[in-house]
């Protein structure tokens, strides 16, 4: 006979192995079905053998356990054995708050609720002890590991304790209710891949608001013990899912972490899940499989999930698809989370919202929050409803679901119209992670209901529970979430004057948090410009799809252009650009000044992929613009005659180069003073063309004088100084002082290698310039893998056809010949 046999339910699977686990530990012996049920044997027979084999029955209690049907007959079997419970046949362990009933009620528990690891162990032992024997204390030190477990099952991790990587964005649902058969086919199918290099993913798919997020969020909760690491990802806006990838270089503490090139960090991250185990990787909310498939790890043992409305998963995924709630799961959702426990009534509502889980959810919020029972709030529903289906069909979600928004939004109308105009900003933004400063900072760009409701901090707080009571938003730390169909619904009732009205609000909110006055270059403001992404991405879409044409778009698509370009992110950076620049020369005009700084930076950006021939003729619209606006001596003006004469010396028009960047120089120390950040630019522009002419002597006081501003406005660790030493250290290797030239290469490798990261092309051009010193002096050995790094990493990120991949592919090709040659 064995000791025990443990009854659970599939949702506590991880307390019921544990339990188990402390209890052979100290030398009892049981049957669990996770241990014991075999594959080929019969579910039911094995029951009957394990309740009449075993002793005692442990029952692990929770909600999930009382609202099984299999579950039942277990734990009546031993009452029936024991009614009075002498023999102790029924031992009750709560793992989870519940409400006992019936029978149940009158039989103490052993109660676990709250306590962690090793108490909960010690108080399991000592009750189950006190229970047996009514004599055997509680040990003086822990058992000592038993001689007949199997080293080849590892002890499992406290349930509830969190893998050792947990990036969850989202708290257990304590409402979740049924799924049971999904959650289940969900882990029997990846779990089937177990022993493969690669699990194939699971895409679960079905429409909006049908609680795919919450299905994979519980499956995350219930599985976190099988796990070492379980990352979640957002991945409906491509920009950001690669962003979010690269930020989990930090999570694992890789090498590549530090790098700010965000390519190198997801390559690191991808190699990482390649060669680890045990990992879960949610993709939430993907549109299509294109967007994911690079970032679908190849190698690792472990599982990925993808959560989409799409059904088209053929090739990447195994489909599973997600219905409406069975009624009975919608009648027992509702009853418990609205606290009325009227079965017919819930039964009623349930099938006038379709049995749709988010349409559930806010009517029981409602529920809660307007003290309705299920008649009234069926009769407030119907009577909505039927005011809504006059205007038509919505467009992307079942009309309940608008109806029963639509009585959410009447009741905040009436109780606190901030909380709607605040709802209304919130639906054009990105759905996760809304930073609350965007309202906080907002000031006057607020409505004016709204912005005297965050100038007063407990009104603010009022207004965002009063979301939160209304299951319309959910609060997490300093940010929010808003369900993507929440939003649609959202924006779907605004009227056309004032959707653009809110899109241009959007719009202004976003602009004013956006790093604007630093340098893209400045990485320092790179964490707060990728949070703010999403979010400006989001009003910009909204903006443009319905047609607004505004210079705020205009001016937040620059500014989101600018930092990807910093990031090496060029074909999404060339695209905002584009759409910028299209929108002002409609707008302001053709010839407005706004168009020129637009045309300059798109210039800028061709010129960086190797397009000279693409470059110029902007550039010269740009400078043509400015010198009729602004007059022939205005410092844009010589920011547009620098530029231009940067692509002319790229061509090797030297000739032509040098007076543009002589006359920019020239007005920029009259405008800015001699000192001015931007006049080290023009010094280290026109040294370089003279150093290219072979004018040594003349371009040398230029570099210096150039560096030295450079480390006093910028400090000696900027991008900009190691610009700075690389082209003085290039001019001392001319003039053959190469011992002098070296350690200046060198500290421009370390400064761009810091603050740009290891595979930035900038720091491909330093270990070039390295390699060609080394060279020089006669160090072949040390010169070939400087080069092959270099480029390794422009191939990478400029592509074969670039002119810097061909110049490092030539000064390798002849390094290569002369060692050859040596030899």
């Amino acid at each position: 006979m064995k000791d025990f046999f443990i009854s659970y339910t599939r949702a506590d699977k991880a307390w019921a192995e544990w339990i188990a686990w402390q209890l052979e530990k100290a030398d009892y012996s049981l049957i669990i079905q996770a241990w014991d049920f075999h594959a080929g044997s019969n579910f039911v027979l094995e029951m009957q053998r394990a309740a009449t084999e075993a002793r005692r029955t442990v029952a692990v209690l929770s909600p999930h356990f009382l609202n099984a049907i299999y579950t039942q007959p277990e734990w009546a079997a031993a009452f029936a054995d024991d009614p009075t419970g002498t023999d102790r046949k029924l031992l009750p362990v709560c793992i989870e708050k519940c409400e006992l009933k019936g029978m149940l009620k009158a039989i103490v528990y052993i109660d676990l609720v709250g306590k962690n690891n090793s108490d909960a162990c010690d108080f399991l032992l000592h009750e189950i002890d006190k229970a047996l024997t009514d004599a055997r204390g509680k040990p003086a030190t822990e058992p000592a590991f038993p001689a007949t477990i199997s080293a080849s099952r590892p002890e499992p991790r406290f349930p509830g304790s969190l893998p050792p990587v947990w990036k969850v964005p989202f708290l257990r649902n304590p409402n979740f209710t049924g799924r049971e058969q999904i959650l289940a086919d969900l882990h029997t199918t990846l779990a089937a891949g177990k022993n493969a290099a690669v699990t194939q993913p699971q895409a679960i798919h079905g429409l909006g608001g049908i609680g795919k997020t919450q299905i994979a969020l519980e499956y995350a909760h219930r599985h976190k013990n099988e796990y070492a690491c379980i990352c979640w990802l957002n991945a409906e806006e491509p920009q950001v899912l690669a962003g979010e990838i690269a930020e989990l270089a930090h999570w694992f503490d890789l090498p590549e972490k530090d790098t700010r090139e965000q390519d190198a960090k997801i390559d690191a991250v991808l190699r990482w899940f390649g060669s680890a185990q045990s990992w879960l990787l949610i993709f939430d909310n993907v549109e299509k499989a294109d967007a994911v498939r690079p970032f679908v790890p190849q190698g690792g043992a472990g599982h990925v999930i993808l959560t989409s409305r799409s059904p088209n998963w053929r090739g990447l995924a195994q489909p599973l698809s997600v219905e409406v709630l069975d009624r009975d799961e919608s009648v027992a959702f509702l009853r418990q989370r609205s606290g009325c426990d009227d079965e017919k009534g819930a039964h009623e509502v349930a099938e006038a919202l379709g049995d749709l889980p988010l349409a559930l959810e806010q009517a029981a919020a409602y529920m809660e929050a307007s003290a309705l029972d299920f008649s009234a709030y069926l009769k407030l529903f119907t009577g909505q409803r039927k005011r809504l289906l006059k205007k038509g069909q919505p467009p992307d979600y079942p009309e309940t679901v608008a109806t029963a928004w639509e009585m959410a939004f009447l009741q905040l109308k009436n109780e606190n119209k901030a909380a709607i105009e605040l709802l209304n900003l919130c639906a054009f933004l990105a759905p996760q992670d809304i930073p609350l400063e965007l309202f906080t900072a907002a000031g006057d760009k607020l409505p004016a209901s709204l912005q005297k409701k965050v100038a007063d901090p407990l009104a603010w707080q009022e207004t965002l529970a009063l979301l939160r009571r209304y299951a319309l938003i959910d609060l997490q730390d300093n940010h929010l979430n808003c369900h993507r169909l929440v939003q649609a619904v959202t924006r779907d009732r605004l009227p056309e004057k004032k959707y653009a009205t809110i899109a241009e609000k959007a719009v202004e909110l976003v602009n004013a948090v956006f790093p604007s006055d630093t340098d893209p270059l400045d990485y320092r403001s790179w964490p707060d410009c990728e949070r703010l992404l999403p979010h400006g991405l989001s009003v910009t879409d909204h903006a443009a799809r319905h047609g607004l044409q505004l210079t705020e778009t205009a001016t937040l698509q620059n500014q989101m252009a600018l930092f990807l370009q910093s990031q090496a992110r060029y074909a999404a950076a060339e695209l905002l650009y584009r759409r910028a620049l299209k929108i002002d020369e409609k707008v302001r005009g053709f010839e407005h000044e706004a168009v020129a700084i637009r045309l300059n930076n798109l210039a800028n950006l061709l010129q960086d992929k190797g397009d000279l021939i693409a470059a110029e003729p902007l550039y010269r619209r740009a400078l043509a613009i400015d010198e009729n606006a602004l007059g022939q001596d205005h410092p844009d003006v010589a920011i547009d005659l620098n530029n231009l004469a940067g692509l002319l010396r790229a061509k090797g028009d030297l000739t032509a180069a040098e007076p543009l960047y002589r006359r920019a120089l020239e007005i920029g120390e009259k405008t800015l003073g001699p000192d001015h950040p931007k006049i080290a630019l023009r010094l280290n522009n026109l040294a370089g063309l003279l150093r290219a002419k072979g004018e040594l002597t003349a371009a040398e006081p230029l570099y210096r004088r150039a560096l030295e501003i450079g480390e006093k406005t910028l400090g000696p660790d900027h991008p900009k100084v190691a610009l700075r030493l690389n082209n003085l250290a290039g001019l001392l290797q001319d003039k053959g002082d190469l011992n002098a030239a070296e350690p200046l290469y060198r500290r421009a490798l370390e400064i761009d290698e810091k603050a740009l990261g290891q595979d930035h092309p900038d720091v491909a051009i330093d270990l070039n310039n390295l390699a060609g010193l080394l060279q020089d002096k006669g160090d072949l050995t040390t010169v070939e893998p400087l080069y092959r790094r270099a480029l390794e990493i422009v191939n990478e990120k400029l592509g074969a056809d670039h002119p810097s991949t061909q110049t490092v592919q030539r000064n390798l090709q002849s390094l290569l010949g002369k060692i050859k040659g040596g030899k």
